[in-house]
């Protein structure tokens, strides 16, 4: 009979891959080709010694088993790669990912010392001689010395935890009272105390009047296999209860949004003069023609702070502002609702942009969640035609007049927040009839100065297009694919032409 001592052999070292899927089509090549191979094999071997025989086909089972657990380890690589978790569980996915990875390394990868994680050793136990035969790999596997040889069949069960002595006890019995094939899994407890998952898969060996005469096995340390398969759930796990907590954020995050902005569509005409008791009609000449666009980013997980509001004030002068915060998700939502409720405010209040930017400042410097915020705020006369108007650290607003655009000059302001004490300067602007203002959050494109100059570009279609929701329209169509990695908001202001 061949020693079963030939079992003794290190994993073979992983090959080269360029991609996951690559190296899923070469394990089910090899996998193929196993099976034609034992096919093959076996039959040439009907003739031969039954232990040379026997010994092939665990080589070959041993082999099916290495290929089966590669395989599925790689198929789980994959579908968490193919995966697009949101923003906020890429760290978690990428630990997931990892388990994976490090459970395939485990099953493959040798060590420097010959040996792998996944050590294979085999035995042989006699019942007629009561001889016991391990290879030297399997002594070290169950941390013995080779030269202290193997473990009987009595002996083998203290070894192995409690809870798996019935999963042993099954096996052994069905191979020597029954005659079938051994193969399973049981943890056994070493002597230097460490436990390891154990695979065992052998047969019976027959006498020449059919009784069992002896029992071997091959087995294989499978704990580093194991622990990557579970490291692999538990990460699962986590990265399920992480999409869990981001789908729930994400749709406070958008209800948080829809509530605050402006709740109108299409184009809106300011001033109204309709909502304030006393007020004196319009006057249709000097009247804005308004409208707007939100504009999400690439990844529909990083619903940001970005506002735009048109309002009429007490004295009929109307509101413009625009703006965004640092930071994503719920945060940055209920901060832009802090914001631009305190923004209306003050202006209702009758508080003018320079000031107002200051006192929005004050705010941020005694908030709970520091923010950087950029803005811009006007207020708009339509009885003298004037625009006066404050920034904090963002793109001025473009004025589009007879088929030209240039962006207005900026008076002093430093982001909202990045400074106690700040001092924001205010500018004033004429506008004429038919006159376009584009006020817009800098995210358009993914440099502030790209978006001006590409919508500056866009100044012959802006001034001759039909009213303010044209140009918003103009301008989606700019920059609705539009690679950005934050959401961003244009607002469009026309003055009317006066009546005849």
């Amino acid at each position: 009979m061949p020693s079963p001592r030939s079992a003794d052999h290190p994993a073979v070292s992983p090959p080269q891959r360029d991609t996951v899927d690559a190296l899923i089509s070469q394990t089910q090549r090899l996998r193929g080709g196993l099976d034609a191979v034992r096919r093959d094999t076996v039959a040439d071997l009907s003739g031969t010694d039954d232990a040379q025989l026997r010994w092939q086909r665990a080589v070959y089972e041993l082999a099916v088993h290495q290929l089966d657990d590669l395989g599925r380890h790689l198929d789980q690589l994959r579908e968490g790669l193919a995966a697009d978790p949101p923003e906020t569980d890429a760290e978690t996915a990428a630990e997931a990912a990892a388990a994976v990875t490090a459970a395939v390394t485990a099953e493959c990868a040798a060590d420097g010392r010959g040996s792998s994680p996944s050590r294979v050793g085999s035995a042989e136990w006699n019942l007629l001689t009561d001889e016991v035969t391990w290879s030297d790999e399997l002594c070290r596997i169950f941390g013995r010395h080779p030269g202290d040889g193997g473990l009987t069949l009595d002996e083998l069960p203290s070894w192995v935890f409690s809870e798996d002595q019935p999963i042993l006890t099954a096996m052994v019995t069905d191979c020597l009272v029954d005659g079938k094939p051994i193969d399973g899994e049981f943890r056994v407890v070493c002597v230097d105390g460490a436990v390891r998952t154990v695979h065992m898969a052998g047969e019976p060996v027959l006498d020449s009047d059919g009784s069992t005469a002896a029992m071997w096995a091959v087995l294989r340390d499978v704990s580093e296999l194991r622990r990557g398969e579970r490291a692999v759930r538990e990460s699962r796990d986590t990265l399920r209860h992480q999409r869990r907590i981001a789908r729930t954020e994400r749709r406070l995050a958008v209800e948080v949004q829809e509530a605050v902005l402006p709740p109108w569509r299409g184009s809106l005409r300011l001033p109204a003069r309709d909502g304030f008791p006393g007020a004196e009609p319009p006057d249709d000449g000097a009247a804005l023609d308004l409208a707007a666009h939100y504009l999400p980013s690439e990844s529909s997980a990083r619903i940001g702070g970005d506002w735009y509001d048109a309002l009429e004030l007490p004295d009929g002068r109307t509101l413009l502002s625009v703006g965004g915060l640092t930071g994503h998700g719920v945060t940055a939502t209920c901060g832009m609702a802090m914001l631009l409720g305190a923004v209306r405010g003050m202006a209702v209040a009758g508080i003018e942009p320079g000031p107002l930017m200051g006192r929005l400042n004050q705010l941020l410097a005694v908030s709970s969640q520091p923010a950087l915020v950029g803005a811009v705020c006007g207020q708009y006369d339509p009885d003298t035609r004037t625009l006066l108007w404050a920034q904090a650290g963002h793109p001025a607003p473009l004025l589009f007049r007879d088929g030209t655009g240039r962006p207005l000059r900026s008076p002093e302001g430093v982001l909202l927040g990045a400074t106690t004490g700040a001092a924001y300067a205010q500018a004033e602007e004429r506008l004429e009839p038919g006159d376009l203002l584009v006020l817009h959050t800098g995210r358009l494109a993914r440099d502030a100065e790209g978006a001006t100059e590409r919508l500056l570009a866009l100044a012959p279609r802006l001034t001759a297009a039909h009213g303010a929701q044209e140009c918003v329209r103009t301008v989606a169509e700019a920059f609705g694919d539009e690679p950005r990695a934050n959401d961003a908001c244009v607002l469009i202001a026309r003055v009317t032409a006066a009546r005849a």
